[in-house]
């Protein structure tokens, strides 16, 4: 059964590939609207989140219409994420822009040692990874969690690694990446926005408590990075932003600041992002399941 998903996954890509981005953007977007009537499971969750975090001030129809909304863009996203990995650095250079790094890169012009990145799932979130053509000299870097099925896996991981980034298994493959921050001048990329376990620390985030990974805090601190948040934000169809922030201090008076500190000033970051534009987050996951927290490190 592997086997014949990994055909179909193949054949699919391939068409995909071969169409223009407009093209792909819209039935992407089709996708996505017939899934909202289709799943009911995550349109349940993404209705649910977006009541909890909004209820107060939308409507039930403004949340749906937000919820709607929400599925087509996922839909633009992944098919979009397909599409993207195969264009080269001048046709991503027409369709993506990146702002906000020239401050970080004229106050570090003159030094060496990698960045933190902290970067959630908004707009086409694939795209992080070129935004390496906008930071010469450096070497980007993520981690990622293995699919159960191999091939699917294997065929994922080679549409990715096109772009350049090295990308670590964060279950299997954390020694390598230690050694990298070491070795190279990364930019490391942490996915933040997603339910953390028992492992992730309590933080608020849109007004409730959530478990919040505290990876890119605590690889700030032991590797003395600078820490900085990225959003990608979808500014037409087949059209992104990816907007760096200023950095995060990640010290206060010559002393670490405290690791739930530094993941408060990320999340509140992500909450911004939201607020400004809510279709363009991943509702779809359940963000704020209960359980027990990180207590200490």
């Amino acid at each position: 059964m592997e086997q014949v998903l990994y055909w179909i996954a193949r054949v699919l890509v391939a068409i995909v590939q071969s169409l223009p981005l407009s093209w792909v953007v819209q039935l992407g977007r089709i996708g996505g609207m017939i899934a909202y009537w289709l799943d009911k499971r995550h349109r349940r969750v993404a209705l649910a989140n977006l009541t909890r975090c909004f209820g107060k001030e939308l409507s039930p129809e403004q949340i749906r219409a937000i919820a709607r909304e929400n599925f087509g863009r996922i839909g633009e996203n992944y098919a979009a994420a397909v599409r993207t990995s195969a264009m080269t650095r001048r046709e991503i250079e027409d369709v993506l822009e990146v702002v906000g790094l020239e401050l970080l890169l004229k106050s570090h012009a003159n030094t060496s040692g990698s960045w933190i990145v902290a970067i959630g799932h908004f707009g086409n979130f694939e795209l992080y990874a070129r935004a390496v053509y906008w930071v010469p000299g450096r070497q980007f870097a993520t981690t990622y969690r293995a699919l159960r099925q191999p091939s699917l896996n294997r065929l994922m991981q080679s549409l990715r690694e096109r772009s350049g980034c090295l990308f670590f298994e964060r279950r299997t493959e954390m020694n390598a990446l230690r050694q990298a921050l070491r070795r190279q001048n990364l930019v490391l990329g942490f996915l933040s926005d997603q339910h953390a376990g028992d492992r992730g620390l309590p933080v608020p985030f849109l007004g409730e408590t959530c478990s919040t990974t505290a990876a890119p805090a605590i690889f700030a601190l032991r590797y003395n990075c600078p820490l900085l948040v990225a959003v990608c934000y979808r500014t037409a169809p087949g059209k992104w932003r990816i907007e760096v922030g200023p950095e995060i201090p990640t010290h206060a008076d010559g002393q670490p600041r405290p690791i739930i500190e530094i993941t408060r000033d990320i999340n509140r970051a992500f909450e911004t992002a939201v607020r400004r534009d809510p279709a363009n987050w991943f509702w779809v996951h359940e963000r704020w399941k209960p359980g027990k927290y990180r207590k200490n490190f």
